[in-house]
């Protein structure tokens, strides 16, 4: 059995060494699917600047944003779990 880490800094880095398929995955997805299409702007954008000055009232544009909003949350999500997972993997002081 090995000691629990000392510093957040070491509890980072063995929940990184845990997560970081997942991480990578979600990284991969936002990047393609969360910005697509990328021409001439990503199309998350045009949802985004049409939910702030709302106009987004067509369904098909609210499911376009969940869509491509999708893998942004996970990326979110994956990265604060794994901040999460390192402040509990840490030795209390």
């Amino acid at each position: 059995m090995t000691a629990a880490p000392q510093s957040f800094r070491e509890a980072l880095g063995v929940a990184w060494n845990r997560h970081k398929t997942r991480f990578a995955m979600a990284a991969v997805g936002s990047l393609t699917l969360g910005l697509a299409p990328f021409y001439p702007h990503a199309h998350v954008w045009k949802q985004l600047v049409s939910l702030f000055h709302g106009t987004l009232t067509q369904p098909m544009d609210q499911f376009d944003l969940v869509l491509h909003g999708a893998p942004w949350i996970a990326l979110v999500a994956v990265a604060l779990h794994i901040l999460i997972s390192a402040s509990m993997l840490r030795e209390p002081l």
